[in-house]
């Protein structure tokens, strides 16, 4: 086999560093956009904020943009450069001479957090409060190191004891563990220190002041908890002898119980995920009007010092290697710095547009806030209109919250299949959800219908679905089966 030459021409599609970098900003929502433009403004000192300048930039658009200054192996002799280009007396881009949604001052940028005692050190003051062993004392400290954020030990005994001789060198026994055990279960908030949801309850109900309906909620709990999670409410009658009243009030004393006693502590000290919505719409005089959350709007500009690096540059008669040498370095972030304020340009107007083909495409939802009137929407339905790819859609969609009259949305939420109903009309999927809840909440809870029941209302309301589909849908609204919708 000979080898040979031959040349081949081809066509090929390759991403430009700068759209990678506005398809990974456009991704971003506004807390984490806040975030990577920090982290620009950290890393390349040729960008800076608007807030130190009054003057406007009238000459971004004369940077230079083409591929070839972008070209990492490309020789460029300092010589070459137009540093004309890079100069201007101004400093701020021209689209921020237009008129933003919000002013800088019209948001606090920082939320405040308390500091706190952790749920794990609350829960060792108060065994401080106790007469320990040593050893009980490192048993207790190392059981209550194993109690989740929800308030409960999910291990073993046989485990923990295991987890003690390896790790503490503490050798002792399980019957000494369990022992133990009971002393965490007297912390608060009360239910501490259980291994299920069960002895969770039970701790709960033994803590309260004991009454008929506390000791009859407590047999109930100890001796016919499959009974009771499973709602056969006349097994339970049966069996503790007690008619329908008092074991609706012995339900309603378990009902006040906290199953998760380790949420209810404020000092919790874990950090809270504030949404800040990307967009805000309002209904101004009957009509929707759209506006885009300051914070993705920064005012950015090529840094003055910079520039005036670059005229003492030109300036000087004798220019030596070290100079040419910065000029080069100076160049790299002047051209890091145009490409990311045109990004950044780049991103305010895209999701603007995306969001506003939304909510025109679903005005009749936005008007009223009733569910049932969302259209079926899909990513290619707005892509097609705004005429981008639908991933750039998907983008926007994906992450991002408005801030509506009725509550703040994700904007995917809005994006549902749809489905023919019997006169032929397509609706959402979203709003057969929609009255499929609503039916179950109207429904008798003491006779609670099943899917088949369910399916054949919607088709007498003129959605012909299968009773598969609605326990589909049914699932996704995270509403249990009719057993256990059952109330007394």
């Amino acid at each position: 086999m000979s080898l040979k030459q031959f040349l081949q021409f081809k066509l090929s599609q390759k991403l430009s560093p700068q759209q990678i970098q506005l398809m990974k900003l456009i991704q971003l929502p506004t807390q984490a956009f806040e975030q990577r433009l920090k982290q620009e403004l950290e890393e390349n000192p040729a960008l800076d904020t608007g807030k130190e300048s009054d003057a406007v930039d009238d000459s971004y658009d004369e940077f230079d943009n083409s591929e070839d200054d972008y070209n990492d192996n490309e020789s460029i002799d300092a010589e070459d450069i137009n540093i004309d280009e890079y100069l201007s007396d101004d400093e701020i881009p021209e689209y921020r001479t237009q008129a933003n949604n919000y002013s800088a001052d019209d948001e606090e940028k920082t939320v405040p957090y308390a500091a706190g005692t952790s749920f794990t050190q609350h829960l060792i003051n108060q065994l401080n409060t106790f007469r320990l062993t040593e050893q009980e004392e490192e048993i207790a400290y190392f059981l209550v190191g194993s109690v989740d954020e929800s308030g409960y030990i999910r291990r073993s005994l046989s485990d923990i004891t295991d987890d003690l001789a390896f790790t503490q060198n503490v050798y002792t026994t399980e019957e000494e563990v369990e022992s133990v055990l009971k002393i965490v279960h007297q912390l608060d908030p009360a239910g501490v220190g259980a291994r299920n949801l069960q002895e969770c309850l039970s701790i709960q109900l033994h803590r309260k002041e004991q009454h008929p309906d506390v000791e009859m909620a407590t047999a109930i709990i100890d001796k016919g908890f499959e009974q009771f999670t499973k709602k056969h409410y006349k097994k339970l009658m049966q069996k503790f002898g007690i008619d329908e009243e008092a074991l609706k009030d012995a339900i309603e004393e378990i009902e006040r119980l906290n199953p998760k006693p380790g949420g209810s502590y404020a000092g919790n000290n874990k950090i809270v995920e504030h949404i800040v919505p990307d967009f805000a719409i309002r209904i101004v005089d009957g009509e929707l009007e759209l506006t885009l959350n300051g914070r993705n709007a920064p005012e950015l500009h090529v840094s003055r010092e910079y520039n005036n690096m670059l005229k003492g540059y030109k300036e000087s008669k004798e220019k030596s290697k070290a100079q040419k040498d910065a000029v080069m370095f100076i160049k790299q972030k002047l051209d890091a710095a145009k490409w990311f304020i045109e990004a950044v340009r780049q991103r305010q107007q895209t999701l603007f547009v995306t969001m506003s083909a939304i909510m025109h495409y679903q005005k009749e939802f936005f008007l009223t806030g009733d569910e049932r009137n969302l259209r079926p929407m899909i990513l290619k339905d707005i892509a097609d209109e705004i005429e981008m790819d639908v991933s750039t859609v998907s983008r926007v969609a994906n992450s991002k919250y408005v801030d509506t009259p009725y509550g703040t949305k994700l904007i995917k939420e809005f994006f549902s299949e749809s489905m023919t109903n019997d006169q032929g009309e397509e609706v959402s999927t979203r709003e057969i959800k929609k009255i499929l809840e609503t039916v179950i909440e109207e429904e008798d809870k003491k006779k609670p219908m099943t899917d088949e029941a369910l399916s054949k209302i919607l088709k007498e309301k003129g959605y012909p679905i299968a009773r598969r589909t609605v326990a589909k849908y049914r699932e996704q609204l995270d509403i249990p089966v009719a057993r256990l919708r059952k109330e007394l």
